[in-house]
C-alpha cells in the first residue's frame, strides 16, 4: 500500500465514510516527495486549505487531501508564524495543476503561499486589501469583517494571444439569466476558441469565515447549503466528518435513508441536466419532458420528507425524519413511472439526427487529461475511467450501505458531450435501481444517534455526489464548536477540464459544452 511506502506516517481514520488515512509531512520536501509518488501511482490532488494555528500551535497549517485507489491520505503540513509575514510552502501545481486555484484561494483567506506557481488572487476582487487574509485567528476574532473596506476595482492578468486575425471576447461575470456569476475570456480566430480563461470567485460569500466558533448544528444548515443542487452530498459528508471526530456510530436504517436521499439527489440534476441539455441543442421538447419529470420527483420530496431538495434532513448522527411502508411503496411506485418515461426519451435523444449531430465529438476530454487534472465524477467517467466512492474498486470497499449494493457504474470512453449525456442516463437508471434495493432493505431501528462534540477532534468526510466527490474535513476546537471547516467542491477540479474541452471548437457551442458538466459557482467560491 502506497500509504506504508512513504516517509510521511499514517494512522487510518475510524469511522463510518470512506478509508481515511491521516498523516504529518515534517517538512514542505516530505509532502512534496508525497505528492510526486501519488501522482506516480495514478492518483490524485482531492482539496486543499489553510489555517491559522498561532494561538494553539503557534503556527499555520496546510491540509492536502489526495486521492487513491485505497481511499484518501489527508496530510498536514505545519508552517512557521515567525518570521515572513506569509510563509511559504512546496508549490503543488508543477505535479497536480489544478492545485493551483486551491492554492491561490488559500492565499487569498488564510496568507500562506506556495512557493511557486500562479500567484494572482483567486477570491479576493478589490473587497479587501491584499494583505488582509479573512481566515486569519485576528481577523475573525479581533478586527471581525465588519471593517468597511472600499470595494475599489482590480485589474486581473488575463493571459493574451496575439497574432493576426485573433481577438478576445469577454464574456460575464453578469450574465443574461438567472446562473451565477462567472468571468470567461474567450481568445479566437474568427469563432473557433484557440484558448479560454475563466475567471471566478464572484459568489464568495465568507462561509468558512462563518463556520469558525460556531456549533455543530449551525455548521450542518451552513454546509448543507454551500451549493444549493448538492445539498444531501454536503450534508452527509459534514455528517460523517462529525461523526468520525466524535466517534458516533450511525444507525443503519439512518444511513439506508441517507442513500435513499442522496440517490433521489442524483436523479433530480441528471434529470434537470439532461433537459438542459436537448434545449442548449435547440430541442426544447426535451427541457419541458425533463423539468416535468423533475418537477414530479422534487414535489414527492416535499411531500414524503417537508423539503424539495431535502435540506437539513440529513444531520450528524443520522437523519431529522423517516419514512414508513406507505410512503416507501410511493417511492418505489414513482421509480417505476419514471424509469417507463426516461427510457422512451433516452429513445428519443439517441435518434435525434440533430441532437447527435451537436453531441457527437463536441468538447471532447481524455482519460490522460482527466487523471492530469484529477476529476472525478460523471466528468472522469465519461472518458472510461472507472471511479466511483459508491462502488468497489482494488484495495477499496465503499461505506455503508454501498458496500452491500453493488453499485454498478456507468462509464463511457468517448470523452464528448454525448458521452456526458449517456453516463447521465445510465446514472438515472442505476440510481432508480438502487432506491428501490434501499426502500425494499430498509433495516428496522433508530434514525439517528447523539453527536457530544469532542474538544480538539478532527474529522474528514467524503461523499459521491451526482457531481462528483464531494469533501468536507472539521476541525473541533477546545470547547467542542468549529475552530475550522472546509468543504469542497469537485467543481474546483472540472472548472479548468472545461478551458481544454472547448479548444478548437467554436464559441457557439460553449453554452452547450459548459452544460454538459453543470458545474457549480457557489461550490468553489466559498
Amino acid at each position: 500500500m502506497l500509504f506504508h511506502a512513504e516517509p510521511i506516517e499514517f494512522s487510518p481514520q475510524p469511522g463510518n465514510g470512506a478509508p481515511v488515512w491521516r498523516g504529518r509531512a515534517m517538512d514542505g520536501e516530505d509532502l512534496q516527495r508525497f505528492a510526486v509518488s501519488v501522482h506516480r501511482h495514478e492518483g490524485r490532488i482531492a482539496a486543499i486549505w489553510g489555517e491559522d494555528r498561532r494561538r494553539e500551535d503557534g503556527c499555520y497549517r496546510l491540509h492536502c487531501v489526495f486521492g487513491l485507489e485505497e481511499g484518501h491520505a489527508w496530510v498536514t503540513l505545519d508552517l512557521p508564524a515567525s518570521g515572513a509575514d506569509c510563509p511559504f510552502y512546496p508549490d503543488l501545481s508543477g505535479i497536480f495543476p489544478t492545485a493551483s486555484r486551491m492554492q491561490r484561494a488559500t492565499r487569498d483567506l488564510v496568507g500562506i503561499t506556495p512557493d511557486g506557481g500562479d500567484q494572482r488572487p483567486w477570491l479576493r476582487h478589490g473587497a479587501w486589501p491584499e494583505s488582509w487574509h479573512p481566515l486569519r485567528y485576528d481577523t475573525v476574532h479581533e478586527v471581525g469583517m465588519g471593517v468597511g473596506f472600499p470595494n475599489l476595482p482590480s485589474d486581473y492578468d488575463f493571459v493574451q494571444i496575439g497574432g493576426e486575425g485573433a481577438h478576445e471576447i469577454p464574456v460575464g461575470p453578469i450574465h443574461a439569466g438567472i446562473i451565477e456569476p462567472g468571468h470567461f475570456r474567450f481568445s479566437v480566430i474568427g469563432e473557433r476558441v484557440l484558448r479560454l480563461e475563466q475567471r471566478l470567485g464572484y459568489q464568495h460569500k465568507g462561509v468558512e469565515h462563518r463556520l469558525i466558533g460556531a456549533d455543530l448544528a449551525t455548521g450542518a444548515r451552513l454546509v448543507g447549503r454551500v451549493s444549493g443542487d448538492s445539498t444531501c452530498t454536503y450534508a452527509w459528508a459534514y455528517a460523517t466528518a462529525l461523526e468520525t471526530a466524535c466517534g458516533v456510530a450511525v444507525p443503519p436504517r439512518a444511513l439506508g435513508l441517507r442513500a435513499l436521499m442522496l440517490e433521489r439527489e442524483r436523479v433530480a440534476n441528471h434529470l434537470g441536466d439532461l433537459g438542459a441539455l436537448g434545449n442548449d441543442a435547440a430541442f426544447a421538447f426535451g427541457l419541458t419532458q425533463f423539468m416535468r419529470l423533475k418537477e414530479d420527483w422534487l414535489r414527492l420530496n416535499a411531500q414524503l420528507f417537508g423539503h424539495r431538495y431535502n435540506m437539513d434532513r440529513i444531520v450528524p448522527g443520522g437523519v431529522a425524519v423517516d419514512l414508513d411502508a406507505a410512503a416507501l411503496r410511493l417511492v418505489v411506485e414513482q421509480c417505476d413511472a419514471i424509469d417507463r418515461q426516461v427510457k422512451a426519451l433516452r429513445a428519443i435523444y439517441d435518434q435525434h439526427p440533430g441532437l447527435q449531430d451537436r453531441f457527437m465529438t463536441l468538447g471532447p476530454i481524455t482519460a490522460e487529461l482527466a487523471r492530469e487534472l484529477s476529476l472525478t465524477g460523471v466528468a472522469a467517467r465519461c472518458t472510461g475511467i472507472i471511479l466511483d466512492g459508491r462502488c468497489h474498486r482494488q484495495g477499496y470497499i465503499p461505506p455503508a450501505p454501498y458496500d452491500a449494493l453493488g453499485v454498478r457504474p456507468a462509464t463511457d470512453e468517448r470523452g464528448d458531450v454525448a458521452a456526458r449525456v449517456a453516463v447521465r442516463f445510465d446514472e438515472v437508471f442505476e440510481s432508480l435501481r438502487l432506491i428501490k434495493e434501499l426502500c425494499a432493505g430498509l433495516p428496522e431501528g433508530d434514525v439517528r444517534a447523539e453527536v457530544a462534540p469532542v474538544p480538539n477532534a478532527a474529522g474528514l468526510g467524503v461523499v459521491e455526489g451526482w457531481r462528483g466527490e464531494v469533501i468536507v474535513g472539521v476541525q473541533l476546537d477546545g470547547e467542542g464548536r468549529i475552530a475550522r471547516a472546509h468543504p469542497h467542491d469537485p467543481s474546483w477540479q472540472i472548472w479548468p477540464a472545461l478551458e481544454h474541452a472547448v479548444l478548437k471548437d467554436i464559441v457557439p457551442d460553449f453554452p452547450l459544452i459548459n452544460k454538459s458538466f453543470n458545474l457549480s459557482y457557489s461550490g468553489a467560491d466559498l
